[in-house]
């Protein structure tokens, strides 16, 4: 069993919780709902958002097995950094209206951050990369699979080999083994990201594909993959914004049924036909 120092910042708090004085489990509470707070303030204005005195801050923290506060807010900063969604929650953002502009503006500034760092001539080559593969695989996890099965879904309508996996019941073993090196992955690795993700890097580097890397921004470049491009994910609530991985994924496909000319309006024009045939649309 993990001791309280082994824990994680909110691990520490869940297990203090019984045992800590009235006051004390008010502060406890409030950052089991808004550990985000404790990153951002300092022990003044996080007492004050709590309702409880400075001094109940520092025997708090001291009930954590932390020696001092900042130790606490380091330990906050790094846990906030891992993306946890539960430090993007704060408390008074109840107002509906308020919440609407707010979410807008920042998925404008999420599009206007991300596309100031991956150019068109990036997605340009991912395009070309992409048409010329044998096997285009898009590999996702977590909260990344459906944004693969998205990307799959577009790209099928002028790539016919593209496939998002791993799917239910299989394992990503059952598909890695048949990557080459005339083929192209597309890796979405956005917070949080499973454990494996790093040996799962290595194996397609291994394997000579050419190499995308979606994540959000707070990943180091990754030399591992031919193209990293990172999207900004700042939120105003307690889930990530992927607005910008949306676009990015659009104008992937946008470029690729450019750069396929005539064969990829003739599939287009098959796939129509097909439809109509069907009934099915």
């Amino acid at each position: 069993m993990k001791t309280l120092a082994q824990k994680s910042f909110l691990g520490r708090i869940r297990a203090a919780l019984p045992e800590l004085h009235p006051a004390e489990r008010r502060l406890g509470e409030f950052l089991c709902d808004f550990p985000g707070e404790l990153a951002s303030y300092d022990a003044q204005e996080l007492a004050r958002l709590a309702n409880v005195s400075k001094a109940t801050v520092s025997r708090f923290v001291r009930r954590l097995d932390y020696a001092s506060y900042e130790e606490a807010r380091r330990h906050a900063r790094e846990e906030q950094r891992s993306g946890s969604r539960l430090f993007l929650s704060h408390p008074g953002d109840a107002n509906p209206e308020a919440s609407l502009v707010a979410a807008i503006a920042q998925g404008k500034a999420n599009l206007d951050q991300t596309f100031t760092t991956i150019t068109q001539a990036e997605i340009d080559a991912l395009a070309g990369a992409i048409l010329g593969a044998r096997k285009v695989w898009i590999i996702g996890f977590r909260a990344s699979h459906p944004l693969a099965d998205y990307l799959q879904w577009q790209l099928i309508q002028v790539v016919e080999t593209a496939i998002s996996i791993p799917g239910g019941g299989e394992t990503l073993g059952e598909h890695l083994a048949s990557v080459r090196a005339e083929d192209c992955v597309v890796l979405f690795g956005l917070r949080r990201r499973v454990s494996e993700m790093d040996a799962v890097l290595d194996y397609l580097s291994a394997s000579r594909a050419a190499l995308a890397y979606i994540t959000d921004e707070g990943v180091e470049i990754e030399r591992r993959a031919r193209w990293h491009m990172r999207c900004h994910t700042a939120s105003t609530g307690p889930l990530f914004n992927h607005v910008s991985v949306m676009a990015l994924c659009h104008l992937i496909v946008t470029r690729a049924i450019d750069l396929s000319g005539a064969a990829g309006r003739a599939r287009l024009r098959r796939i129509e036909a097909a439809n109509d045939g069907l009934g099915e649309l």
